[in-house]
Protein backbone atom coordinates (compact mmCIF):
# COMPACT_ATOMS: atom_id res chain seq x y z
CA UNK A 1 0.00 0.00 0.00
CA UNK A 2 1.28 2.97 -1.10
CA UNK A 3 1.92 6.26 1.80
CA UNK A 4 -1.25 7.82 1.79
CA UNK A 5 -2.57 10.95 4.11
CA UNK A 6 -6.67 11.17 3.77
CA UNK A 7 -7.79 14.77 5.08
CA UNK A 8 -11.21 16.75 4.23
CA UNK A 9 -11.28 18.77 0.98
CA UNK A 10 -11.24 22.49 0.72
CA UNK A 11 -11.48 23.93 -2.66
CA UNK A 12 -8.80 24.17 -4.08
CA UNK A 13 -8.78 20.79 -4.10
CA UNK A 14 -11.60 20.57 -6.86
CA UNK A 15 -9.88 21.98 -9.72
CA UNK A 16 -7.43 19.10 -9.62
CA UNK A 17 -10.12 16.24 -8.57
CA UNK A 18 -11.96 17.46 -11.51
CA UNK A 19 -9.09 16.81 -13.70
CA UNK A 20 -8.37 13.07 -12.47
CA UNK A 21 -9.06 10.43 -15.10
CA UNK A 22 -12.60 9.28 -13.95
CA UNK A 23 -12.62 6.59 -16.44
CA UNK A 24 -13.03 3.03 -15.53
CA UNK A 25 -11.41 -0.31 -16.91
CA UNK A 26 -12.97 -3.47 -16.44
CA UNK A 27 -12.85 -7.03 -18.07
CA UNK A 28 -15.45 -8.62 -16.68
CA UNK A 29 -19.50 -7.57 -16.42
CA UNK A 30 -22.68 -8.65 -14.80
CA UNK A 31 -25.62 -10.27 -16.92
CA UNK A 32 -28.89 -9.90 -15.29
CA UNK A 33 -31.76 -11.89 -16.54
CA UNK A 34 -35.45 -12.11 -14.86
CA UNK A 35 -38.57 -14.44 -15.27
CA UNK A 36 -41.36 -13.37 -13.75
CA UNK A 37 -44.16 -15.57 -13.65
CA UNK A 38 -47.37 -15.38 -11.37
CA UNK A 39 -46.00 -17.78 -8.59
CA UNK A 40 -42.48 -16.55 -8.32
CA UNK A 41 -40.15 -13.89 -9.79
CA UNK A 42 -36.45 -15.33 -9.97
CA UNK A 43 -33.29 -12.71 -10.64
CA UNK A 44 -30.06 -14.38 -12.24
CA UNK A 45 -27.28 -12.51 -12.48
CA UNK A 46 -24.07 -13.92 -13.85
CA UNK A 47 -20.70 -12.66 -13.72
CA UNK A 48 -19.38 -12.46 -17.67
CA UNK A 49 -15.61 -12.25 -18.86
CA UNK A 50 -15.06 -9.89 -21.65
CA UNK A 51 -12.82 -10.58 -24.84
CA UNK A 52 -10.85 -7.31 -23.68
CA UNK A 53 -10.58 -4.52 -21.78
CA UNK A 54 -13.74 -2.30 -21.90
CA UNK A 55 -13.03 1.38 -20.63
CA UNK A 56 -16.55 3.15 -19.67
CA UNK A 57 -17.47 6.42 -18.68
CA UNK A 58 -17.25 7.56 -14.93
CA UNK A 59 -21.59 7.21 -14.66
CA UNK A 60 -21.79 10.56 -12.31
CA UNK A 61 -20.87 14.20 -14.18
CA UNK A 62 -18.07 14.83 -13.04
CA UNK A 63 -18.62 18.58 -13.24
CA UNK A 64 -21.13 18.69 -10.71
CA UNK A 65 -18.54 18.40 -8.35
CA UNK A 66 -17.56 22.28 -8.00
CA UNK A 67 -21.38 22.85 -7.42
CA UNK A 68 -21.87 20.67 -5.39
CA UNK A 69 -18.76 19.56 -2.69
CA UNK A 70 -19.71 21.27 0.24
CA UNK A 71 -23.33 19.64 0.12
CA UNK A 72 -22.10 16.47 1.26
CA UNK A 73 -21.69 14.94 4.83
CA UNK A 74 -18.04 13.95 3.94
CA UNK A 75 -15.76 14.55 1.50
CA UNK A 76 -12.40 13.46 2.06
CA UNK A 77 -9.35 13.39 -0.41
CA UNK A 78 -6.52 11.74 -0.51
CA UNK A 79 -2.73 12.70 -1.06
CA UNK A 80 0.54 10.50 -1.73
CA UNK A 81 4.13 11.96 -2.14
CA UNK A 82 2.57 15.68 -2.04
CA UNK A 83 -0.36 14.79 -4.95
CA UNK A 84 -3.90 14.74 -4.70
CA UNK A 85 -4.71 11.02 -5.94
CA UNK A 86 -8.16 10.03 -5.09
CA UNK A 87 -11.32 11.14 -2.86
CA UNK A 88 -14.54 9.70 -1.47
CA UNK A 89 -17.53 11.76 -1.23
CA UNK A 90 -20.25 10.20 1.44
CA UNK A 91 -23.99 11.45 2.32
CA UNK A 92 -25.17 10.21 6.56
CA UNK A 93 -28.78 9.03 6.73
CA UNK A 94 -29.16 9.41 10.20
CA UNK A 95 -33.06 8.15 9.68
CA UNK A 96 -31.84 4.74 8.75
CA UNK A 97 -28.41 5.31 10.99
CA UNK A 98 -26.68 4.70 7.66
CA UNK A 99 -24.18 6.37 5.05
CA UNK A 100 -23.65 5.68 1.50
CA UNK A 101 -20.60 5.89 -0.45
CA UNK A 102 -21.86 8.34 -3.22
CA UNK A 103 -18.33 9.03 -5.01
CA UNK A 104 -14.82 6.98 -5.10
CA UNK A 105 -12.28 7.97 -7.55
CA UNK A 106 -8.52 7.16 -7.38
CA UNK A 107 -6.49 8.68 -10.83
CA UNK A 108 -5.56 6.10 -13.44
CA UNK A 109 -1.44 6.39 -12.17
CA UNK A 110 -2.23 5.46 -8.65
CA UNK A 111 -4.86 3.06 -8.82
CA UNK A 112 -4.27 -0.60 -7.38
CA UNK A 113 -1.96 1.03 -5.02
CA UNK A 114 -4.55 0.94 -1.87
CA UNK A 115 -5.68 4.27 -2.20
CA UNK A 116 -9.47 3.22 -2.49
CA UNK A 117 -8.98 1.25 0.79
CA UNK A 118 -7.31 4.15 2.48
CA UNK A 119 -10.41 6.40 1.74
CA UNK A 120 -12.61 3.72 3.51
CA UNK A 121 -10.91 2.83 5.98
CA UNK A 122 -10.69 6.35 6.96
CA UNK A 123 -15.13 7.05 6.12
CA UNK A 124 -15.59 3.97 8.16
CA UNK A 125 -13.25 5.25 11.07
CA UNK A 126 -15.10 8.60 10.77
CA UNK A 127 -18.51 6.53 10.42
CA UNK A 128 -17.85 4.67 13.95
CA UNK A 129 -17.39 7.74 15.92
CA UNK A 130 -20.61 9.27 14.77
CA UNK A 131 -21.86 6.15 15.83
CA UNK A 132 -23.36 5.17 12.51
CA UNK A 133 -23.82 1.56 11.96
CA UNK A 134 -24.10 0.99 8.21
CA UNK A 135 -22.15 1.65 5.36
CA UNK A 136 -23.76 1.55 1.95
CA UNK A 137 -21.95 1.62 -1.08
CA UNK A 138 -23.35 2.49 -4.66
CA UNK A 139 -21.35 0.68 -7.63
CA UNK A 140 -21.95 0.53 -11.05
CA UNK A 141 -22.51 -3.08 -11.88
CA UNK A 142 -19.93 -2.87 -14.78
CA UNK A 143 -16.72 -1.94 -12.05
CA UNK A 144 -15.20 -4.91 -11.88
CA UNK A 145 -12.52 -3.56 -10.00
CA UNK A 146 -14.48 -1.85 -7.28
CA UNK A 147 -16.90 -4.97 -6.83
CA UNK A 148 -13.58 -6.75 -6.32
CA UNK A 149 -12.56 -4.37 -3.93
CA UNK A 150 -16.00 -4.32 -2.17
CA UNK A 151 -15.83 -8.28 -1.86
CA UNK A 152 -12.00 -8.04 -0.60
CA UNK A 153 -13.20 -5.56 2.82
CA UNK A 154 -16.26 -7.58 3.31
CA UNK A 155 -19.07 -5.55 2.15
CA UNK A 156 -22.24 -7.73 1.25
CA UNK A 157 -23.98 -7.45 -1.98
CA UNK A 158 -27.72 -5.72 -0.47
CA UNK A 159 -29.55 -4.78 -3.89
CA UNK A 160 -29.53 -3.90 -7.30
CA UNK A 161 -31.24 -1.13 -9.06
CA UNK A 162 -31.43 -2.02 -12.75
CA UNK A 163 -31.08 2.06 -15.00
CA UNK A 164 -30.15 3.43 -11.49
CA UNK A 165 -27.39 6.13 -12.77
CA UNK A 166 -28.04 8.65 -15.32
CA UNK A 167 -26.42 6.18 -18.48
CA UNK A 168 -28.56 3.59 -17.10
CA UNK A 169 -26.24 1.71 -16.10
CA UNK A 170 -27.31 -0.99 -13.14
CA UNK A 171 -25.97 -0.82 -9.48
CA UNK A 172 -25.03 -3.00 -7.15
CA UNK A 173 -25.82 -2.05 -3.33
CA UNK A 174 -22.64 -2.89 -1.05
CA UNK A 175 -23.45 -2.93 2.50
CA UNK A 176 -20.97 -3.38 5.42
CA UNK A 177 -21.83 -3.28 9.65
CA UNK A 178 -19.72 -0.98 11.40
CA UNK A 179 -19.08 -2.25 14.93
Amino acid sequence: MAEVEIRPAVSTDIAVLEGFDHSIETTHVWQFNNQITRERVVYDLREVRLPRVLTLEYPRRVTSLKDSWTQHSLFLVARSEGDLVGYLILDEMPDLDSAVIKDIVVDLSYRRQGIATALILAAKEWLTKLGVTRLVFEVPAKNHPMIELMRKLHFNVTGLADGYFANQDMAFFFTHLLK
